[in-house]
């Protein structure tokens, strides 16, 4: 007979456990600084095959794709075949990704393949943790949402949202040491070496967190894919089974009895945070390609491939860091609201963007990327804010499906257009990042809804 967790009965939610929401917190952990570290790798990597940048860049696409695809099937699965049977989805998704892109990377690296061949079968691994991968994130959420007290549900959920911003700075920070001189890894050491954490974290899943049969569906947000450097915004309560008082107060209908209709992208409500979220999501995405590679331009390192692990890792460590800043000290210490949040956001990251252009240096490409990162850490939350106050409490789980679709669609073409135009033209690329978040901060200016009439609590 299974282990049934007795916190799915009918009941009022019990808190979870100590020890079950630290396996939870592990299982986002490993998932997001593993990509993370791979990221910080890739252009040494591709250095090192002797391929283009734009062709490392589109290897992440397919990923993206199946990512914003398949997110949202997982979620709904979950419903049915229970939230831990998703997550041990895809914890095997992400280990199976990992351990096979390590191994055909290795392959070219050791002359077994071609650098062609090496480059199209780590796309296709990569694709499993797109497929995958993306059934664990929101079957971890749905799990805890369902199993706390209204009272203390904000606060876990953002425990678990923060483990993916921990991921972003671990996994940089871990990769340079993960290059493995022995065994011939290389390179190629934090693919394997996160896959074992991965099936470490797998094992303790099936162990110590028993299994659960669903009472009712998940309706929280799809995470991101981890491609945004952990900006993906605080999650939210969509738990609720009252509509919001406020409502008909904003201008959104308040209709309980009735169900939610189908939102569209470019619906009126939300079609301005929508086209913020797509081109600045655009911008963010073209960064986070191109900076790697800068970092191996600026000091010289393509010669060199393998020493560019430890700088690229410096630089994305710091973004991550202060997106981290933006999110956890600066939106709740100022009281940022999503219009301000957005536009602040974007102008702190064009500055940024501008200063990462220029520099010549470690420290000022950390510097600069910092700065964008920081700013990004603003524009993103702001956008998936805006986005959740503008419709209704029934249409939650679709504007949150849609904030994950817009930001995952960022990153399907983004980062190899990025990195093509910094080929051509180091300016051409950063011009065309800067060009697109001022026209976020005109055109947001011009039709973002103003804080003080999307928050008021009465009309």
């Amino acid at each position: 007979m299974a282990d049934v967790d007795p916190s799915t009965s009918t009941t009022a939610p019990r808190s979870i456990s100590r020890g079950r929401m630290a396996l939870l917190f592990t299982v986002m952990l490993v998932t997001a600084a593993g990509n993370t570290a791979m990221q910080s790798v890739m252009p040494s990597i591709g250095t090192a095959l002797k391929v283009d940048d734009v062709w490392i860049s589109l290897a992440y696409s397919w990923s993206a794709l199946l990512w914003v695809v398949c997110a949202p099937i997982w979620a709904d699965r979950s419903d049915r075949r229970g939230r831990k049977a998703m997550m041990a989805l895809g914890l095997t998704g992400f280990i199976v990704s990992m351990a096979l892109c390590g191994l055909v990377l290795w392959a070219g690296l050791s002359g077994w393949m071609t650098a062609f061949w090496a480059l199209i079968a780590f796309a296709a691994a990569r694709s499993l943790y797109g497929g995958f991968g993306s059934a664990a994130p929101p079957a971890v959420q749905a799990y805890v949402a369902a199993r706390t007290p209204r009272a203390e549900r904000t606060q876990a959920l953002s425990l678990i949202a923060s483990s993916f911003g921990l991921g972003t700075v671990i996994g940089p920070a871990l990769a340079p040491l993960m290059v493995l001189p022995f065994l011939g890894l290389g390179l190629t050491g934090p693919f394997i070496c996160f896959a074992a954490f991965g099936l470490a974290a797998l094992i303790l899943l099936r162990l110590r967190l028993p299994n659960d049969e669903p009472q009712f569906p998940a309706r929280g947000r799809a995470y991101d894919a981890p491609y945004a450097n952990g900006s993906g915004g605080a999650p939210q309560d969509h738990y609720h089974d009252d509509e919001d008082e406020n409502d008909v107060a904003v201008g959104r209908p308040a209709n309980p009895g009735a169900p939610a209709k189908r939102l569209r992208w470019f619906e009126p409500r939300l079609r301005p945070w929508v086209i913020s979220g797509l081109i600045g999501g655009h911008a963010q995405a073209m960064v986070l390609g191109i900076s790697g590679f800068l970092v191996l331009d600026r000091l010289g390192l393509r010669d060199s491939p393998a020493e560019g692990a430890g700088p690229v890792g410096i630089v994305l460590m710091s973004g991550a860091i202060a997106t981290l800043l933006a999110q956890w000290g600066l939106i709740p210490r100022f009281d940022l609201g999503p219009r301000a949040a957005t536009l602040s956001g974007i102008l702190v990251a064009a500055f940024g963007v501008a200063l990462l252009g220029a520099a010549g240096d470690l420290h000022t490409i950390a510097l600069g990327y910092a700065i964008v990162s920081l700013g990004f850490g603003l524009f993103r939350p702001g956008t998936t804010a805006g986005t959740s106050l503008a419709v209704s409490r029934a249409e939650q789980g679709q504007a949150s499906g849609i904030v994950a679709s817009v930001a995952g669609a960022s990153f399907i073409y983004a980062p190899a257009l990025g990195v093509w135009l910094y080929n051509v033209s180091d300016w051409l690329g950063f011009g065309l990042i800067i060009a697109l978040c001022l026209i976020v901060a005109v055109v947001g200016a011009k039709t973002l809804q103003l804080d003080s009439k999307l928050t008021r609590d009465s009309a």
